[in-house]
C-alpha cells in the first residue's frame, strides 16, 4: 500500500468524527432536523471513504464496490444538501424535497444492488463508476449530486453572504465559507482523476472533510459579536 491508499481511511476517520460531532448537537440542541441529516450526511461521507480503503488495502469486493457506489457517489451531497434545505427552506417545502428523497434513495439501492458489475473496466486502481455496466444506474448520480451542490453549497453561500451584508456574526460568516469549500473539492478532485491524475479524488476528498469540519466548528464558535442574525440564515 502507497501513501495515497490511505488516505481515504483518514477522510472515514475525519468524516466519522464530524458525524459525531453534528449528531451531538443535534441531540443536545432540540433535535433540529438540519443537524441530524448532516450527521446522516458525513456517515455516508465516512462510508464512502472506509470503502475506498477497503478497496486500496484488498482490492476489488463487489460488496466494497457497491456501499461505495450508493454511499459515496450517489446519496452524499444529496443528503448534506437536504441538511441545508432544512435550515433555509420553509418547513412544508422541506418535508415535501425530504419525502421525494426519501423514495429517491431508497431507489437508488435497489438499482445499485442489482447492477452487473464489471471490474476490469476500471483504470488507475481507484473505485470508479465505470465498473457498472448496466443501464440507468450511473444516470441517477447527477441528479443527486447536483441538488446536493446546489443546496449545499449555494446555502453555505447565501448564509455567508448574510451574515457578511448585515456585519454581523463573522464566524457563521467564515464557516459558511469554509464549509462551500470544503463541500465543492473532491469534485475538483474527480474533474483532476479523469485527467488521469492518480490520487487526486482522495486527497481532495481529504481536504474537504477536514474543511468542512473546520468551517462546521467555526461557525458554532462565537467570535464575541454582540449582534444577532436572523435564524433562517444561521449555519447552526
Amino acid at each position: 500500500m502507497t501513501f495515497i491508499t490511505y488516505l481515504p481511511f483518514i477522510s472515514s476517520v475525519v468524516s466519522f468524527a464530524f458525524a459525531a460531532t453534528v449528531l451531538k448537537r443535534y441531540i443536545d440542541h432540540h433535535r433540529r432536523p438540519h443537524l441530524l441529516l448532516w450527521g446522516i450526511g458525513m456517515i455516508f461521507y465516512g462510508i464512502g471513504g472506509l470503502m475506498e480503503g477497503l478497496h486500496g488495502a484488498f482490492g476489488w469486493n463487489a460488496l466494497v464496490f457497491r456501499l461505495w457506489y450508493l454511499f459515496g457517489a450517489i446519496l452524499v451531497a444529496a443528503w448534506l444538501g437536504q441538511g441545508t434545505v432544512y435550515l433555509l427552506a420553509k418547513r412544508r417545502l422541506a418535508h415535501a424535497l425530504m419525502i421525494l428523497l426519501g423514495l429517491g434513495s431508497l431507489f437508488a439501492v435497489w438499482r445499485v444492488f442489482g447492477a452487473t458489475l464489471d471490474p476490469t473496466l476500471m483504470t488507475g486502481g481507484e473505485l470508479s463508476g465505470h465498473a457498472i455496466t448496466s443501464g440507468g444506474v450511473r444516470i441517477l448520480t447527477p441528479f443527486f449530486n447536483l441538488y446536493g451542490t446546489i443546496a449545499l453549497v449555494g446555502g453555505a453561500i447565501w448564509s455567508a453572504w448574510l451574515f457578511w451584508r448585515k456585519r454581523v456574526l463573522l464566524h457563521r460568516t467564515i464557516g459558511n465559507i469554509l464549509i462551500a469549500i470544503g463541500a465543492m473539492s473532491p469534485a475538483f478532485g474527480g474533474a483532476f482523476s479523469r485527467f488521469g491524475l492518480g490520487g487526486a479524488l482522495y486527497i481532495s476528498e481529504l481536504l474537504g472533510a477536514v474543511i468542512m469540519f473546520i468551517g462546521f466548528l467555526r461557525a458554532i464558535t462565537p467570535m464575541g459579536e454582540s449582534m444577532t442574525a436572523p435564524a433562517a440564515a444561521s449555519a447552526e
